[in-house]
């Protein structure tokens, strides 16, 4: 080693060939620009074996009775498929689904009554859909929400709008309908009146809308699925722009209640999800296919999670009974670094958040039932 005084010192050590170091600009790590000797994986390939030994808790039941609020099944359902569903509920510590796929009118009518005359039929509930077509047109608003109005008298006990609006739903001019269009008022003014929430799924994950290059952590789930792309170019709004719309709508409607789906694509950055929160008060969370940014920001995650515990629901989207405990773990333990259930989704690890029971509680089922009007409520603990 030689140390050299020209302004600025710079040390420099060669070690079997290898610079190590350049100084402070500019500097190297020791294998940094070497070639592997053997042929490297791909990206699927590549599984490494932990061999980190921590304490594990597995959680298959929740501890305590949970509402999903944002399940899909088929309207009418079978049967056969309620006897199975209502298994992996039982497993799970579920209490309640909300079917968010109850179609509308007569179909609704017949899920309805699906459900009225099983074995169970206190153990799920549907929201109503809207169809847009012809949206824009004459009189489409007030069709649209006698509608809606019929559908929640009838038993909906809410709204489920799908990601369609703003991405896929035109007009009937042909153009693009925009969450925050004013043509759609009347459907949400009917939701404030009745005093039932609006559950709305806008957008996508931020990725669905970047490049999809090396950098972009949703890459191999973009390989695989060539529906979840959103590229430039392709004629889709943007990520922000979508958000955008969707979050003045939200306050041009202060007295309807809506529930954002997906974190409101905000799991990410949790600061953007408080501001949202602090800034409208009708707006509420719920945790369907976000598990894997909550896992990996514990700490700040329980912090978010106690300050909002009032404005946060749970719900898990696809009904796949043996992913629910990864949920289950993540919220009542403080376990680390442990899997995911798709690694598509996420190619890091969870770490439990170790919320107390008086959040957990709010999560799973008190603040559903504040929120989504007739569920029976004698299940839960007080």
């Amino acid at each position: 080693m030689r140390q050299l005084k020209l302004g600025v010192v710079l040390v420099v050590m060669v070690v079997g060939g290898a610079l190590l170091a350049q100084g402070p600009q500019g500097q190297r790590r020791p294998g940094e620009g070497r070639t592997p000797e053997f042929p490297e994986p791909t990206i699927t390939q590549y599984k490494p074996r932990t061999t980190l030994k921590v304490a594990e808790h597995p959680t298959p039941r929740a501890k305590f009775p949970v509402i999903d609020i944002h399940s899909h099944h088929p309207t009418p359902i079978t049967p056969e498929r309620y006897a199975q569903v209502m298994q992996g509920m039982e497993a799970n510590n579920l209490q309640i689904l909300v079917n968010l796929s109850g179609s509308s009118g007569d179909r609704l009518a017949q899920g309805l009554e699906a459900i009225r005359t099983s074995p169970w039929p206190d153990r799920m509930v549907l929201f109503a859909n809207v169809d847009f077509n012809g949206a824009g047109g004459p009189g489409w608003g007030e069709k649209a929400a006698a509608q809606l109005e019929a559908d929640i008298k009838a038993g909906a006990r809410g709204l489920k709008i799908f990601k369609d609006l703003g991405l896929r739903a035109r007009k009937a001019d042909g153009t693009r309908l925009k969450v925050d269009d004013p043509v759609l008022a009347p459907i949400w003014e009917v939701c404030a009146r009745l005093n039932v929430p609006v559950l709305i799924h806008t957008a996508e994950p931020q990725e669905f809308f970047e490049p999809i290059d090396y950098t972009n952590e949703r890459w191999l789930e973009l390989a695989l699925f060539r529906d979840r792309r959103y590229p430039e170019g392709g004629g889709a709004p943007r990520f922000e722009e979508l958000l955008g719309e969707r979050d003045r709508m939200f306050a041009n409607h202060p007295k309807t209640k809506f529930i954002a789906a997906h974190f409101a694509y905000r799991a990410n950055d949790l600061q953007q999800a408080a501001e949202l929160l602090d800034r409208l008060p009708n707006v509420y969370l719920e945790v369907g296919a976000i598990l894997a940014e909550l896992g990996r920001q514990p700490r700040a995650a329980h912090a978010f999670f106690v300050k909002y515990q009032d404005r946060i629901l749970f719900g898990k989207d696809s009904f796949q009974p043996d992913e629910f405990p990864y949920f289950w773990r993540v919220f009542e333990t403080n376990d680390e670094y442990f899997d995911y259930y798709r690694d598509y989704h996420a190619f890091w690890k969870l770490y439990g958040m170790g919320l107390p029971d008086d959040v957990l509680k709010k999560l799973y089922y008190k603040n559903a039932l504040a929120l989504v009007p007739g569920l029976n409520a004698s299940a839960f603990p007080q």
